[in-house]
């Protein structure tokens, strides 16, 4: 079976956007879709709940998640409100 791999780049100032458009990928993704974050220092609210969303559509779809380069601090917060077990991560 062939896979398919999305691979998208979110810019800090645009982690919103840069999700939405992750997830109407999600439709052409068969397996697997890597997000990198390595241009994201810190994630507010609207962020984490696109992020959360995007996940939950994934699921839905039966697709991987992994985030790539995610820093320390954007970490933390994905471990304090319990996103973690959601994704993969690559450094």
């Amino acid at each position: 079976m062939a896979t398919t791999a999305v691979w998208l780049k979110v810019d800090e100032g645009h982690v919103v956007q840069a999700l939405r458009e992750a997830a109407e990928k999600l439709e052409s993704a068969e397996s697997e879709v890597t997000v990198d974050f390595s241009s994201v220092l810190r994630i507010d609210a609207s962020g984490l709940m696109a992020l959360d969303d995007f996940a939950t559509r994934a699921d839905d779809k039966g697709v991987k998640v992994t985030l790539r380069g995610v820093n320390v601090s954007v970490y933390k917060v994905l471990k304090l409100l319990k996103l973690t077990s959601r994704f993969s991560f690559l450094n």
